[in-house]
């Protein structure tokens, strides 16, 4: 979700929603339509991303004068912006008015795009992808996260694919004689070591709040298993339930002990980032979309060789494995069915072609397209995150991931106060979970 990445973002990816509310007067405002009005030629290939998100914008701008040239030609690219947290009100304005832009950011939710889709607003990209002949450009791994996250459908383009884990500083740990920790009591011992040699443990942010509850979901993820927030999302297990409230526990007993530094409730995505990549902070809990941030020198101040990553750490005893990571697809790229025409298509069919290429020679980011031209990684941590999701056989979700709007509203905007001190463990997992029996 941010980085000036892909995605948060990515974060990506999952960030503020606009409640289910707004979901109801979407509905109330598509219904009718027709399935998504009638057939409308564009006159430019319109793309609504977000602010904090360059990667893909700038990769589509490098390729509408290279290898989509034809292409942008016939439909010229024209990228308009909003801020993150604008972005669903936005395309809610959009879509009740029949105006929704060739190719847009989806929403913060998969709920919000689900809803697009059942009005008929959202493009069936399967097949579309099919009718192309370019479906086999997207990597299986990616096909499977987007189709668990949107209801077996494919409703989005993973612009990013990412998986999760803790990046490191390698030089504050081997200065400090410390090694990668392979299970949570060894994470939380070498936090400690480090906060006793003055050196912040960890860098997150309070502000955008998914940094910190993804933490929890790791740690259920260790304890309880993969199916853990999926017990959630089906009504047989709760987030009151003893064994998830520990995890909070865990994630607000680093609060309390000063490891996330001061005020975190106020850093930004930014700020955190930058806190990691400039030395002052030891690990950084973040998608692989980073890696665009890590292998930028004018950024990476201790140095892409100096930067480790490394799993989500065991739970002892606990169900799952550390080989389990939670993978995204960033912040999902859609496309409005009412102008999804031949020249659309000339669009995607080269975007599917070519922009894993484009986005890992130029910005070293890794997406759900295969990369069909040899490629150089940029450095050894990026040829260790690819390695990893290849290898990688079971992925999970991150916390929110199966949540309605407004219970990821809610956890997002609690999640500051947990570390703080300020909400306690049972306080946040309730108020988490009155807002999931709300939906």
């Amino acid at each position: 979700m941010p980085l000036r990445t892909s995605r948060a973002r990515r974060a990506r990816l999952s960030l503020l929603t606009a409640g289910t509310a707004s979901l109801a007067l979407l509905a109330t405002a598509c219904g009718g339509s027709g399935g998504g009005g009638s057939s409308s030629a564009p006159e430019n290939f319109d793309y609504l991303s977000v602010t904090e998100n360059t990667t893909v914008k700038t990769a589509l701008t490098t390729m509408s004068k290279g290898e989509c040239k034809a292409a942008n030609d016939a439909l010229p690219l024209k990228v308009e912006t909003v801020p993150q947290a604008s972005l669903d009100q936005k395309l809610q304005l959009l879509a009740g008015q029949d105006a929704l832009p060739v190719q847009f950011a989806a929403g913060n939710a998969p709920a919000l795009t689900q809803q697009l889709a059942k009005s008929g607003k959202v493009a069936d990209l399967e097949a579309k992808l099919k009718e192309l002949g370019v479906l086999d450009q997207l990597e299986p791994a990616a096909v499977s996260t987007i189709k668990a996250l949107y209801g077996g459908e494919l409703q989005v383009l993973p612009y990013e694919y990412n998986i999760e884990g803790i990046f490191y500083n390698k030089k504050l740990f081997a200065d400090n004689g410390l090694k990668a920790p392979g299970t949570w009591g060894e994470l939380v011992s070498a936090a400690a070591k480090l906060e006793a040699e003055g050196i912040q443990p960890f860098s997150a942010s309070g502000q955008q709040g998914w940094p910190l509850t993804r933490l929890i979901s790791g740690y259920l993820y260790r304890s309880l298993g993969p199916d853990a927030l999926q017990k959630v999302a089906d009504g047989k297990a709760k987030l009151t339930d003893p064994e998830y409230v520990k995890a909070a526990e865990e994630i607000a007993a680093l609060g309390k002990k000063g490891y996330f530094g001061k005020g975190v409730g106020s850093i930004d995505y930014d700020t955190a980032m930058n806190q990691f990549l400039t030395g002052k902070a030891a690990m950084f809990y973040m998608g692989s979309w980073a890696l665009a941030n890590i292998s930028d020198d004018k950024q990476n101040k201790i140095g892409a060789e100096n930067t480790g990553f490394m799993p989500f750490p065991a739970v002892t005893g606990g169900k799952g494995s550390v080989d389990q990571y939670p993978s995204n697809v960033g912040l999902g790229i859609t496309f409005a069915s009412k102008s999804f025409d031949k020249k659309t298509g000339d669009w995607v069919s080269c975007i599917a072609k070519n922009y894993g290429s484009t986005a890992l020679k130029d910005h070293g980011s890794i997406s759900g397209f295969k990369v069909n031209t040899e490629v150089k990684d940029a450095n050894e941590v990026t040829t260790q995150v690819r390695d990893t999701i290849s290898a990688s056989k079971q992925n999970v979700l991150w916390f929110e991931a199966l949540f309605s709007t407004k219970a990821t509203t809610v956890s997002q905007q609690n999640a500051a106060g947990l570390v703080s001190g300020s909400t306690s463990p049972e306080q946040f997992m309730q108020t988490v979970q009155d807002a999931l029996a709300a939906q």
